[in-house]
């Protein structure tokens, strides 16, 4: 397997469209036609890690932290990011990096710290808005079968847990083709009716070219009739955070020691306990305290993130408690997330999990 194919696979299963503005996904550094052995999964990209693709014969290094975030003016080997490029590039190793496309998915970081705090019937805190788009379009009703076919295929008719979603409704179509046309149907210059099918679903905008080249390819007709409409309904499958229910209510200081064990995190801070019951617990990896409102409005009785700040905990007004296991260690378990993403596609190929500790915070 080559840099590109794997990359290629990354890019629509974690879409980089999902990423924040600020963002830096997808590859960058690296190849895409150099010939791929093996993978090495990490957090972060060090010079140590690096070492350790080399050493371990990794050809690529996938992360969820970016190398090269801000960008680069300079390759002197004066900040981190410029040592590691420079040293990715003379070993040859490549490095792609999913950050907030992989916190935006439904079954990303979050939903894998829901999953390590054993939280049941779990749904995205905040779900993502404007990124569907209806497709609508009118087909003799003899191809319709292959159209809607090609149209799924592609990626469209997906609603929650269902694929394949579409409407059709019988009608007729007209139409008079002009002059150096060659319809498929009706002659030039007369008059034209048809029956067709109108035919829609819903698609991720993100799909939107992929879908339209699909559409286009199984039409019969030579000019495409199709309208994308933009719809405000939530996409409650992609978001960040997610929130859940404990198999059964534990006190303040049970939860907390259940985190701090389950979460591997050796300095968890949280707000003062207040001898409630916890059992509805949202979540957020990585830097989290935007999602605090979120939180509160589903009823969270506890929310679990890294970063929180100062002011934030002010925000809580002892309404939720509220628990900072730390960056990292919110984090960390997105290695999993990319090797069950691998691994699905590519079997047979190998994926390792990077042993460096990059975490650059220490407790006492």
């Amino acid at each position: 397997m080559t840099t590109g194919e794997l990359c290629s696979y990354l890019d629509s299963a974690i879409p980089l469209s999902l990423q924040k503005n600020y963002d830096n996904s997808g590859l960058q550094i690296g190849r895409p036609e150099k010939v791929l052995e093996a993978a090495l999964l990490t957090l972060d990209v060090t010079e140590e890690v690096l070492s350790e693709a080399v050493h371990k014969g990794c050809g690529i290094i996938i992360s969820h932290h970016p190398v090269i975030f801000k960008g680069l003016k300079k390759l002197a080997w004066s900040t981190p990011a410029e040592r590691i490029t420079a040293l990715a590039i003379k070993n040859d190793i490549s490095i792609y990096s999913a950050h907030t496309n992989l916190d935006m998915l439904g079954n990303g970081v979050s939903r894998k710290l829901a999953e390590k705090l054993g939280l049941t019937d779990v749904r995205v805190l905040q779900p993502l808005k404007g990124r569907l788009v209806k497709l609508v379009t009118f087909v003799p009703k003899e191809h319709l079968s292959r159209v809607r076919d090609a149209v799924f295929n592609a990626g469209a008719g997906f609603i929650g847990k269902y694929d394949r979603c579409g409407f059709e409704v019988s009608g007729t179509g007209s139409f008079r083709a002009g002059e150096g046309t060659n319809p498929f149907v009706g002659e030039q210059g007369q008059m034209h009716f048809e029956d067709e099918t109108r035919f829609e679903t819903v698609m991720f905008s993100h799909l939107k070219g992929k879908v339209v080249r699909a559409l286009l390819e199984a039409h019969p007709y030579e000019e495409v009739a199709y309208d994308i409409y933009p719809l405000e309904n939530e996409n409650t499958d992609l978001g960040l955070g997610c929130y859940g229910n404990l198999p059964a209510a534990l006190d303040e200081r049970d939860f907390l020691e259940l985190a701090a064990r389950r979460l591997e995190a050796g300095g968890l801070r949280h707000s003062s306990l207040n001898g409630n019951s916890i059992r509805k617990v949202a979540v957020c990896g990585g830097s989290g305290s935007s999602l605090l409102p979120d939180a509160l409005a589903c009823g969270a009785d506890a929310f679990v993130t890294g970063d929180i700040k100062y002011h934030s905990w002010f925000d809580a007004d002892n309404r939720i408690l509220l628990a900072d296991c730390g960056h990292f260690e919110s984090e960390k378990f997105s290695v999993e997330v990319l090797h069950d993403l691998i691994i699905k596609n590519f079997p047979t190929f190998a994926v390792r999990f990077s042993e460096t500790n990059t975490n650059p915070i220490n407790y006492l």
